[in-house]
């Protein structure tokens, strides 16, 4: 902070004395985020003499301001043309690679002059051209702000931001602290720079670089110019020679201590700093004695806002020990990346991909147990935290240890929670969508206890906030009704008329409720199987082709399971081997409809996901389809379509599902999800009734849940209207279950 800078007594820099003013500018610049430069002459030779400071300003998120007269070097002149030309998204370089930045900064040459250019398209660098109107002079201000977010020291002086000006002339400069300073000082200054920056005055006008003069001597002659014609050799010799005062060289001394303490420190990964959601999540995490659950709608950044969690912390006690858990090893990968963005150092996989996890967590424990601390990250998954050496590691973790559950609803089950049971750290967070266990009140119970919450938890944000708020993107919803064929009716109905016939003994005598389970198993299967959704796939593929759009940025939740010995299936699709997977029939059938659309899987089996997932995320495959792989965590913003072919009346899987596709991405609008609903062919009569009218109403539950908030609700509600009035259920009535935490 600007604060923390020993500036002279007397407010003053001068070349010679013990307060030069390069020294002013380097530490200025470490300590800063913005700077406001009102200039006469520039020369980037400027920033080349000020490589270590200025690399560490950009590494911080700064970003500078010029104002400046209409002559500059050829050089300089090429390189801004070069960054008003050149993406925004280009990622030459990485403003968070403070050597990359100063290497580049450093050596004044083509690579310089590049890495000036990509400064300026990145809007790091912003310069305005500026000269008198009605007057024959030229702008020759010499002043300027820095700010570190908090505080403010504006300067005035003689020095050129030049190479010259900051190592050979003799320069001085004035300075005024904000925290010793009238404001209103402040506040003017920086209302007159606006104006000029914005050409809103009336004595200066703002020049097009195209029409900006090239520093010629011959022409124009005079020292100023000869400052911005600095070549690479005289430039480099000029730093050879430098010769600073011993203050000098303990600020520069000072600034390399603070670079690298930077360098090797946990920080926000993003300018901006955390959101205001994720602040009040760790106060009201904090409030709750450092525990709670963060139910958070698929999206919203759980990932980010733990993590952040965890770096307030490591502010406090300048270590950290953090255990994340999560239910898969793509996961690991994902949550490593993560961690890494927030510059967390020492950080160990612990799971079957990385056997060496083991001998990891030894070496921490043995210099735990000599009173040696060390900070560290350890990301396992579920499996591997039941693992003998893993809670023998857990038993001796501190008081500042930090326990993370990704997916946290997977802490209610059983063999996790015996785990949980016995555990030893008390600072946690549970993170999920979709809390609650379903069809697992006693499990659901366990986890709330273990992270002492309950609902409405430490923090929620549901997914309705998060569209609103354009965290997620909004989309349009498209429910597909699939009436069971005749054949698979019945054996429905046969299974329905046992169900009905079990129903009162199930809830007395166990045997009948095994029965009466399996049986409600094998209906949910034909339901899950039904091959009217396969000619119902082919149609929605079909229109979605003919679309715009085309079949591009698709993901599909095939069926899981296979079909056996299906003759319609094989019939429809000959190509398909008997007994294969349901996913490949759907597979198939995209390749049908559309020969040329690039098609792959993404399953358990998958040789390399990671190279599936980027290659949809580029365009290189067209329609992407999973069964429950994509369920948990795993990020693909990319998708703009959907169509849900699995039935599942579990509300975390839909709602995760749904998550999936609605993550933002900067090509994408909005997002479409087409939903597959199967339904009972006939009227419904006799004892089966209330049987089949709470499946039907399971599925509708669903269809309500997903249209509560798309675009379209009113005309994806009208086409199950038919459905409704069959079974006499009114869709007002039905909740969604989408609710304040999720």
């Amino acid at each position: 902070m600007l604060k923390n800078i020993v500036f002279p007594k007397g407010e003053e820099y001068r070349s010679g004395t013990n307060n030069e003013p390069f020294a002013f500018y380097l530490e200025s610049l470490v300590e800063s985020k913005r700077l406001d430069l009102l200039l006469g002459y520039f020369s980037s030779s400027a920033i080349n003499v000020l490589a270590l400071g200025f690399a560490k300003f950009i590494s911080n998120g700064g970003r500078v301001r010029l104002i400046i007269n209409h002559i500059l070097s050829p050089q300089d002149k090429a390189a801004v043309l070069k960054g008003l030309a050149t993406a925004e998204d280009d990622n030459q370089f990485s403003v968070e690679d403070f050597h990359g930045l100063r290497n580049a900064l450093d050596k004044y040459g083509q690579h310089f002059f590049d890495c000036i250019a990509w400064l300026i398209a990145q809007k790091r660098i912003e310069i305005r051209a500026i000269r008198p109107v009605d007057r024959r002079g030229i702008a020759h201000y010499k002043s300027g702000i820095f700010y570190d977010g908090i505080d403010k020291v504006k300067f005035k002086g003689s020095c050129n931001f030049t190479a010259s000006g900051l190592l050979e002339n003799l320069e001085e400069l004035d300075l005024k602290l904000s925290w010793k300073s009238d404001p209103d000082a402040f506040a003017e200054y920086e209302q007159d720079y606006d104006q000029i920056f914005d050409g809103q005055v009336d004595y200066a006008m703002l020049i097009p670089f195209e029409q900006i003069k090239e520093a010629i001597v011959q022409e124009h002659g005079g020292k100023d110019l000869d400052e911005l014609l600095v070549n690479e050799h005289y430039l480099l010799a000029q730093k050879a020679k430098q010769k600073h005062t011993e203050a000098t060289r303990r600020v520069m001394e000072t600034i390399m201590q603070k670079i690298e303490t930077y360098r090797s420190s946990p920080r926000f990964p993003f300018d901006s700093g955390p959101r205001q959601y994720q602040k009040d999540a760790y106060q009201n995490w904090v409030s709750n004695g450092y525990h709670g659950i963060f139910a958070m709608a698929t999206g919203t950044g759980k990932t980010i806002t733990a993590l952040n969690c965890c770096l307030n912390q490591y502010t406090e006690s300048k270590r950290y020990q953090i255990i994340i858990l999560v239910p898969t090893t793509i996961l690991v990968e994902q949550w490593e990346k993560e961690a890494k963005k927030f510059n967390f150092k020492k950080i160990i996989k612990a799971s079957s991909r990385n056997p060496g996890w083991r001998d990891a967590l030894h070496e921490i424990r043995n210099r735990q147990l000599v009173g040696v601390a060390s900070s560290y990250v350890i990301i396992s998954t579920y499996r591997t935290f039941t693992n003998d050496n893993f809670q023998a590691f857990l038993e001796q973790a501190g008081a500042e240890a930090i326990l993370v559950a990704d997916e946290a609803h997977n802490v209610g089950a059983p063999a996790i929670a015996a785990k949980f049971e016995k555990l030893p750290i008390q600072k946690l967070i549970g993170l999920s969508a979709t809390p609650k266990r379903v069809y697992d009140e006693e499990g659901s119970g366990k986890m709330e206890a273990f992270f002492h919450d309950a609902p409405p938890y430490a923090y929620s944000f549901s997914m309705e906030r998060a569209i609103t708020e354009g965290i997620l993107c909004q989309y349009y919803y498209y429910p597909h009704v699939v009436e069971l064929t005749p054949n698979e009716m019945v054996v429905y109905t046969e299974i329905s008329a046992k169900l009905a016939s079990l129903h009162n003994r199930a809830a007395k005598d166990a045997m009948a409720q095994k029965s009466y389970e399996m049986l409600l198993m094998e209906r949910k299967r034909i339901i899950h199987k039904a091959t009217g959704k396969l000619v119902a796939f082919e149609r929605i593929l079909k229109d979605v082709a003919a679309s715009p759009s085309g079949l591009k940025y698709m993901l599909v939740y095939a069926p899981e399971g296979y079909y056996e010995e299906d003759e319609n299936a094989a019939e429809s699709y000959p190509d398909v081997p008997d007994a294969s997977r349901i996913i490949e029939y759907y597979a198939n059938a995209v390749r049908q409809v559309s020969p040329t659309t690039h098609v792959a899987k993404y399953i358990s089996e998958s040789a390399d996901k990671d190279h599936v997932l980027s290659s949809f995320e580029e365009g290189k495959i067209d329609v992407l389809l999973s069964m429950k792989c994509l369920d948990e965590g795993v990020d693909i913003p990319r998708t703009e379509q959907a169509i849900f072919c699995s039935s599942t009346g579990n509300p975390r899987q839909f709602i995760q599902r749904r998550g999936r596709i609605l993550r933002q991405h900067p090509d994408k609008d909005f997002a479409r999800i087409h939903d597959l609903v199967v339904v009972p062919s006939s009227m419904p009569t006799g004892a089966t009734f209330d049987l089949e009218r709470n499946l039907v109403k399971k599925e509708l539950e669903r269809v309500v849940d997903f249209a509560y908030m798309a675009i379209n609700k009113y005309e994806a509600i009208a086409a199950v209207q038919s459905v409704c009035d069959r079974y006499d259920i009114n869709p007002d009535t039905l909740d969604p279950y989408s609710s304040p935490t999720t």
